[in-house]
């Protein structure tokens, strides 16, 4: 099969385009012939070494933990799917090697949900592990409920957009740090836009004086200190990029593969509670390209790569 590899730790430049052995197919995993697969800042620091003191690599790895497409052939113990079936999943084993940036990826039931029918394989494929982080941390971690004022910062990309969402579903009035040309897309989502930077603490204070219930850190550093700072008595503080929030008295979260958890995402997208907006579209031979776009941290919603299956 065609796929995505590199085989050393390194810059975008280490990636490489080429043939690599098909998947093997275990007994409680489905072969997916993958569609679209969605880019992530997980992927390029797993790229650059900074997951290997949690991950070992078997290299040639490939990249990518986010899939759509249409299963091939179930494992001989699997009835949860069958041929034909059209699926998503946050495809992550505890290693990095067997990755979704492929024509083709063996993706364990678990880590699989069905594909809402309302999405498109590229806004689906931008679900998975944005969607998962969003709805883990909002309801396991920060436990919001109806009637919360909730912050999330870089409220306009993957993670952060369908956070907005979800909360806002669940009751929340919520803030949002974007840059400004992002402050219309916030208030459509239903966010409340404050620009990041310098003086963050004091614009925070000045719209929620009373200090936020929940605070969700997608960026770490000044982020999560004005986060911090700008919590009510007894708020809840979560990040997912900065490990320095156990010394705010928060909490770090890392998203995990969950078959009923991703149901759930895959719902609210069916019943267009929450939108996943798709800001590029890249062939999977330019994926690198994807990858370096991805780095530079700006983007609106999701980068998606795809499968071309009709050249």
């Amino acid at each position: 099969m065609k796929a995505i590899s590199y085989s050393a730790y390194g810059s975008a430049d280490v990636i490489e385009y080429g043939e690599r052995p098909d998947p093997k197919v275990g007994p409680d995993s489905v072969l997916v012939k993958v569609r679209a697969a969605g880019v992530n800042p997980v992927d390029w620091k797993a790229r650059e070494g900074y997951l290997q003191g949690a991950l070992d690599a078997v290299f040639p790895v490939i990249p990518g933990w986010d899939v759509s497409g249409v299963v091939v052939q179930p494992g001989v113990a699997v009835d949860e799917f069958a041929v034909g079936d059209e699926v998503i999943g946050y495809v992550r084993e505890d290693f990095l090697s067997r990755g979704t940036f492929a024509e083709y990826v063996a993706a364990p039931v678990r880590t699989l949900a069905r594909k809402p029918l309302s999405l498109s394989f590229e806004e689906a494929a931008g679900l998975p592990l944005a969607g998962l982080t969003a709805y883990q941390v909002l309801h396991r971690t920060l436990k919001i409920r109806e009637g919360d004022t909730v912050l999330v910062h870089a409220a306009a990309g993957g993670v952060g957009s369908l956070a907005v969402q979800i909360a806002r579903h669940t009751g929340c009035r919520v803030v949002g740090t974007a840059s400004p040309r992002n402050h219309e897309h916030l208030r459509s989502l239903g966010a409340e836009p404050v620009e990041y930077g310098e003086g963050l603490v004091e614009r925070l204070r000045d719209l929620v004086p009373e200090g936020f219930d929940a605070s969700f850190d997608t960026v770490g550093g000044d982020a999560l200190r004005a986060s911090a700072e700008t919590l009510a008595p007894g708020g809840r503080l979560a990040s997912i990029a900065d490990d320095e929030v156990f010394s705010y008295g928060g909490r770090y979260a890392f998203v995990r593969p969950d078959a009923a958890d991703l149901a759930q995402v895959a719902e609210l997208a069916e019943r267009g509670i929450v939108t996943v907006h798709v800001d590029r579209v890249f062939p999977l031979e330019e994926a690198a390209e994807a990858y370096r776009l991805n780095q530079e941290g700006r983007t609106r919603g999701k980068i998606v790569v795809t499968v071309d299956w009709d050249a």
